[in-house]
């Protein structure tokens, strides 16, 4: 379940809404890129991890980090605010354009260093492996639409 909504929400939703506003609208392809994974990627996907990290909290700190300790659900839920808030803006970017660029500093700043901590990592779980190529993965996308 969980590498399907990755996939989703990381890979199939920002590339259908690429493709359908180039052939709708146009524009140039890195605006799209951008636009799209951070209200995908961004705004969803963080969105989505926060309100389950808030109302949720063991899945992230089992899961994720293999801590059972209830006591690191308080942790998971002040981790979940944070993504609640980046994941308003990276949704709020499709109404209000402003909020695109720092959507994406703040949120892909945020993936680079979680993907980075997962990567240093040992002895990963399958799930924290996922999570770890989707962070870095979206970086390069944000970066690379960036640059261009």
């Amino acid at each position: 379940m969980y590498l399907a909504a990755i996939l989703v929400l990381m890979l199939i939703a920002p590339l259908a809404s690429i493709l359908v506003e180039a052939l709708v609208a146009g524009g140039p392809l890195a605006g799209l890129v951008l636009k799209w994974f951070v209200f995908w990627g961004i705004g969803a996907r963080l969105g989505l991890a926060g309100l389950k990290q808030v109302t949720q909290p063991a899945f992230t700190a089992e899961t994720i980090f293999e801590i059972a300790d209830p006591k690191a659900q308080v942790i998971v839920q002040e981790l979940g605010f944070a993504n609640l808030a980046f994941g308003l803006m990276g949704l709020l970017s499709l109404a209000f354009p402003a909020f695109l660029v720092p959507a994406a500093v703040g949120g892909g700043l945020f993936y680079l260093l979680a993907g980075v901590k997962h990567a240093l990592r040992e002895g990963k779980t399958r799930t924290e492996t996922i999570a770890m190529v989707s962070d870095l993965g979206i970086v390069a996308v944000l970066a690379g639409a960036a640059v261009l």
